[in-house]
């Protein structure tokens, strides 16, 4: 499989693939390449809808001269635990891809990965600038994305300065939110059948749309309150003296 960066080629065969409806892993496929490779080259150069070729190109040489010009990548630095840094980085590239394919805008996806993948789960304003080589008011309008969603929190630390915080709770609150929101649907749903008739085809569907949607916002709820708890679980002990 080949590696190292994308050629001009490569990404000319990627609009083809686009153009031809084709999904990013037959696309991969084609070009012998990892899925996640054309994932990200099309997440971060305009999406599905917006890739060119060309332009991506001149993105991507532009991005190696910023980097050579630049300080070194933070991510790059030793990293805590043994880890591998440049496993780090590729992983939170990919974690930010996934959670911009399921909505979330670059700059707010990029933060909110940076907040998760860090051991505190907190980080300040002038570390995420740092880390992610953006300017503060990318970050500042990024968290109060993020904050409205109730994705993150701020607190102030001991220096006074505000930490940005993801909770562990974050991913069950994100469920009950989405409950939430189905409900308000299902409401909408059967006033809509009061309007249009429950024996008409309009107001079926309508009440078929909210049954549906019923059950499976209690179903979320249901199973996010049993599994809350999971989301608590520290890391493992190491065994003491007496045990071992």
């Amino acid at each position: 499989m080949p590696g190292g960066r994308l050629t001009q080629q490569e990404r000319q065969q990627i609009a083809l693939g686009l153009a031809d409806n084709l999904a990013y892993a037959e696309i991969a496929r084609r070009l012998d390449r990892p899925t996640s490779t054309i994932t990200r080259e099309v997440m971060r150069n305009g999406g599905p809808a917006g890739y060119r070729s060309d332009l991506a190109h001149r993105a991507t040489e532009h991005r190696a001269r910023r980097k050579q010009a630049a300080p070194r990548d933070p991510r790059t630095a030793p990293q805590p635990h043994g880890r591998d840094a440049e496993a780090v980085r590729a992983y939170e590239e990919l974690f930010t891809t996934v959670m911009m394919q399921s909505g979330m805008p670059q700059m707010m996806a990029r933060v909110m990965a940076s907040l998760t993948l860090s051991d505190s789960g907190s980080l300040t304003a002038a570390e995420l600038v740092e880390r992610l080589q953006v300017s503060p008011a990318s970050v500042s309008k990024a968290i109060a994305f993020l904050d409205e969603q109730g994705m993150v929190r701020r607190e102030r630390d001991e220096r006074r300065r505000e930490r940005y915080i993801v909770d562990n709770d974050v991913w069950y609150q994100s469920m009950m939110a989405s409950a939430r929101s189905s409900a308000q649907i299902v409401a909408t749903a059967r006033q809509g059948v009061g309007v249009l008739g429950a024996d008409t085809p309009a107001g079926v569907r309508l009440e078929n749309t909210a049954r549906f949607l019923d059950f499976v916002s209690e179903s979320i709820t249901r199973a996010a309150e049993q599994a809350r708890e999971i989301l608590h679980t520290g890391p493992p002990q190491p065994p003491s003296d007496d045990t071992a």
